[in-house]
């Protein structure tokens, strides 16, 4: 048996802002992004990293059960490796309504969370 402690994931502001506005045309999409919550708290560190940002972030796909195309359409969750037990949620954006999120962007981001 093991002492693993459990991973903690928290959702930071803009993420929160961002799910509440997808809610309204895609209903189901916090169920989708739950899974990828599920694998975060299991210690699960799915996606590729994002370089440059001066944090360990990562961004992943995620199928929208809303759409009927596959993950390239999908969600893009981008989250922050803050500990070894806490992962935060920085921004959810679906592909076709917004551009690659940068760097600058990520780091802005994870300031204003570290600074609140």
């Amino acid at each position: 048996m093991t002492n693993k402690s459990p991973i903690q994931v928290d959702i930071a502001r803009p993420a929160a802002k961002d799910l509440k506005h997808l809610l309204k045309k895609y209903p189901h999409a916090f169920e989708d992004v739950e899974e990828l919550i599920r694998q975060l708290e299991s210690g699960e560190t799915p996606g590729n990293q994002i370089p440059n940002t001066g944090h360990t972030v990562y961004k992943v796909r995620v199928k929208s059960s809303d759409l009927t195309k596959g993950k390239s359409s999908g969600y893009r969750v981008v989250y922050y490796i803050r500990t070894t037990t806490r992962v935060i949620l920085i921004t959810v954006y679906i592909k076709n309504e917004r551009v690659d999120i940068t760097a600058e962007e990520i780091r802005h981001i994870i300031d204003e969370y570290e600074h609140k």
